[in-house]
């Protein structure tokens, strides 16, 4: 296999409000998908703790970074030798929680954080009642096998200047992180955004989603060229596929539509 090729899974389970319970499902996945030859896993939104609606349990069961979970994380990334990203709850100075996303590494380290920054205000939902927006900050890019991967999270797939920042950043694997909520054409949403993301950053994309019954599942690894590469049903369960910077080097010769874009992206202040 060429040395510039990564092995990534996308693992989808329904996590539930018992975060030891969950982690051990992370672990499991985690060996499942070493074993299918993964060297990063993303799992989805919410891993640390999931129930529906939001509501106060919510703020109890908020961590710090050094908390169960994170350290949970870092003990499979380590046993397993592979990078792990997943999303958890954070507490946060103004008593909400940060929706955050956490990256670990083979040693255990946290690589790269992220938090949440567009709020699922829609749909009927209000996530801004109990969850801080995370602060716009410069995007992390962190390298697994010489692929430089950054993050985003679930909602923010709905605005494409994020995923635009990530890769004019220089990342060329974005991990997505999700609990897409099930709903009338949502499915639908879902597939078209992470595709589009894909196609018009001429980027890879590792979609993480929840598992039904709360989620749509379908979670998915696309190509720069927006190429579906593996997918997950509605189950439990891991996908992998490879990526590779020559791929999209490639694919950026023939598409060099970031080289050619005529407008920047510059942060709303309201």
């Amino acid at each position: 296999m060429p040395h510039d090729v990564l092995g990534v899974a996308v693992a989808q389970f329904a996590p539930g409000t018992d975060t030891s319970a969950n982690l051990q499902t992370i672990g499991r996945l985690t060996r499942t998908a070493v074993e299918r030859g993964a060297r990063l896993v993303v799992f989805p939104e919410y891993s640390a703790f999931f129930s529906a609606p939001i509501d106060e349990t919510w703020l109890e069961a908020a961590e710090d970074l050094d908390g169960e979970f994170v350290t949970g994380l870092a003990a499979v990334a380590q046993d397993q030798g592979v990078h792990l990203v997943a999303g958890m709850i954070e507490r946060a100075p103004d008593g909400r929680f940060f929706n955050t996303l956490v990256a670990v590494n083979p040693s255990g380290d946290v690589v790269a954080v992220y938090r949440k920054i567009h709020l699922y205000d829609a749909f009927g939902q209000k996530e801004s009642e109990f969850v801080a927006p995370g602060p716009i900050e410069d995007p992390i890019v962190f390298d697994v096998q010489g692929v430089p991967v950054a993050m985003q999270t679930c909602y923010d797939i709905r605005f494409p200047e994020v995923s635009r920042r990530l890769a004019e950043a220089g990342a060329q694997l974005i991990a997505l992180p999700a609990e897409w909520v099930r709903g009338p054409l949502k499915e639908y949403h879902w597939r078209t955004l992470v595709t589009a993301r894909a196609i018009e950053n001429t980027v890879y994309f590792a979609a993480a989603d929840q598992a039904p019954p709360i989620g749509v599942g379908n979670s998915m690894i696309v190509d720069p060229m927006g190429i579906e590469l593996a997918t997950i049903g509605e189950i439990e369960d891991v996908a992998v596929s490879w990526v590779s910077r020559g791929r999209v080097r490639a694919v950026r010769e023939v598409n060099p539509a970031l080289a050619l874009r005529r407008f920047d992206i510059v942060p709303r202040t309201r």
